[in-house]
């Protein structure tokens, strides 16, 4: 830095020429460019991904495949001191599991690589020697204790905490004393009075005055690393990006950027501002609360269909309000125009119902069934291991006809090795009293039930069974139809409530169904 800024001082070769010249201008901005759609999703690995990331990076993805464009992953890592391990790892793991992976990231490589900020300093240093080239930028060597002072003073006197600009004005031969005494400086930004108006896709035409409120902007720090406003702008000319769709939350620091790129003399791209993803009470959505990441989720059992889904129909983007959207349907009916201003209220009470919409689906197709039923098995292998008395319930037809007969009825795949359905892996333990209670015709009914089961010819369909058992029960003098029910649920499933009888009958297979009964009679 201490010789960069003394190549400025008493400059001998001219600085680095970083973009074609464009002038002073409005930003107008619009979709109707010929170039090609190149967005971007850039989180900073300070945690993994949340369900607020999962929806901005989303809105990129489904922009940049209803245009034929390219999605790009990039990873702001300057910000040394908040780094979580593992967190970028994470970022794209969670991307590819919801299905919409980058075409260009750290993991897959691209033309404008490297996709992590760490690795690009240099194109940094040299957009700052530009600027401090043409006196858009200046070193700073106010100390961090001065700083928090001009903190501490603003904030006793109920004012916005700002930077006074005290480094704005050295001459060079300060600037050449205090770099005897540190050689390391930040380097500010300077800030013009008069900030460029921009055309935002989604809030309209805006302007900040930037400098009317705020002091000049750090955009290198002392170590080299760049702040978010330089390194931005820095890194999506270089990448290409037509597009920037991101939080509502940077729409007052877009005027800075657009300041940076016309002293870089550089083309802006079109800026369109998400606004906010809260909760259902309207309050923030925090990495502080544990059930908003999306390993969470894919532990939890949920569907990147149903995540992709319940975080686009919460807000807007679409003609209509429906459940169920593929991400197909989500890229054909996006339209960017239909984008409000209005916080998106995420209800997660209903992203049950969303996964039991598109768990449906995905049971009615055969091949997506055949998946399912590997998953299954993995989990009821999981769950109950050596509790499992006759591995034939992993048999992959057993298991296709649990789904299918559960088909709308569970919100998860998980569901199926909960306590609820344990009768489906393993015996059930039932006492000769627990059946006593509620009927005295015990034996009767057991072999009833096992004639029924003998007697050839017969189809044993969930109609069949429903309607030979309510004969059987009309059979049994003085025995109520819902006893003789409730008996058999309980002699096959061991639990007082469940799916329909008929229904447990048909799982189990009618070979399961007899040793069971058989059990009853024998105990």
């Amino acid at each position: 830095m201490a010789a960069l800024l003394k190549r400025l001082l008493w400059p001998g070769t001219p600085p680095v020429a970083l973009g074609r010249p464009v002038g002073r201008r409005e930003a107008c901005l619009s979709t109707d460019s010929g170039a090609a759609v190149r967005v971007r999703f850039a989180p900073s690995p300070t945690g993994f991904l949340h369900l607020g990331g999962l929806r901005t990076a989303l809105y990129n993805y489904i922009f940049a495949k209803k245009y034929q464009g390219s999605f790009i992953l990039r990873i702001e890592d300057t910000d040394r001191m908040r780094l979580v391990p593992g967190a970028a790892e994470n970022i794209e793991d969670m991307l590819e599991w919801a299905g919409i992976p980058p075409d260009e990231s750290p993991r897959q490589g691209g033309p404008a690589g490297p996709y992590q900020q760490s690795q690009r300093l240099e194109l940094y240093a040299q957009a700052t020697e530009v600027l401090l080239k043409t006196g858009a930028a200046y070193p700073c060597f106010c100390s961090p204790q001065r700083l928090e002072l001009l903190k501490k003073e603003a904030l006793r006197n109920h004012q916005t905490p700002r930077y006074d600009n005290r480094c704005r004005n050295l001459t060079q031969k300060q600037v050449a004393q205090k770099l005897a005494e540190a050689p390391k400086p930040a380097i500010r930004f300077r800030l013009e009075e008069e900030a460029p108006a921009f055309q935002d896709l989604v809030y309209g035409w805006n302007q900040h005055e930037v400098a009317s409120v705020e002091g000049d902007p750090v955009i290198l720090k002392s170590d080299g690393f760049p702040t978010y406003h330089l390194a931005c702008v820095v890194d999506d000319h270089h990448m290409g990006i037509s597009h920037v769709l991101r939080g509502s939350e940077w729409l007052v620091s877009t005027s800075k950027h657009l300041l940076l790129y016309q002293a870089l003399g550089w083309q802006p791209p079109h800026f369109a501002h998400l606004p906010l993803l809260l909760n259902r009470d309207g309050s923030k959505l925090s990495k502080r609360q544990g059930d908003i990441f999306l390993e969470h989720f894919s532990t939890a059992g949920f569907l990147p269909d149903a995540l992709l889904d319940i975080v686009t129909n919460c807000g807007s983007g679409f003609a209509e309000n429906q459940m169920g959207r593929t991400l197909p349907e989500l890229i054909t009916q996006f339209d960017l125009t239909r984008i409000t201003c209005h916080s998106a209220l995420l209800d997660l009470e209903k992203l049950p119902e969303f996964n039991r919409l598109h768990l449906r689906r995905l049971m009615s197709s055969e091949a997506q069934r055949h998946q399912l039923v590997g998953k299954l098995r993995a989990l009821v292998e999981e769950v109950f291991g050596s509790q499992l008395q006759d591995r034939a319930v992993l048999d992959p037809a057993y298991m296709e006809r649990i789904i299918l007969l559960r088909q709308g009825h569970i919100c998860r795949l998980q569901d199926l090795v909960s306590p609820a359905y344990s009768y489906l892996w393993t015996r059930p333990a039932v006492g000769r009293a627990q059946l006593g209670a509620i009927s005295e015709k015990v034996d009767e009914i057991a072999k009833r039930v096992l004639g029924l089961l003998e007697r050839p010819g017969v189809s044993l369909t969930q109609d069949v069974l429903n309607r030979e058992l309510k004969k059987l029960s009309e059979g049994l003098e003085g025995t109520k139809h819902s006893n003789v029910m409730r008996l058999l649920r309980v002699a096959l499933s061991g639990q007082p409530q469940g799916p329909p009888v008929a229904e447990m009958m048909v799982s189990l297979g009618t070979k399961e169904v007899r040793e069971r009964i058989q059990k009853v009679l024998s105990s």
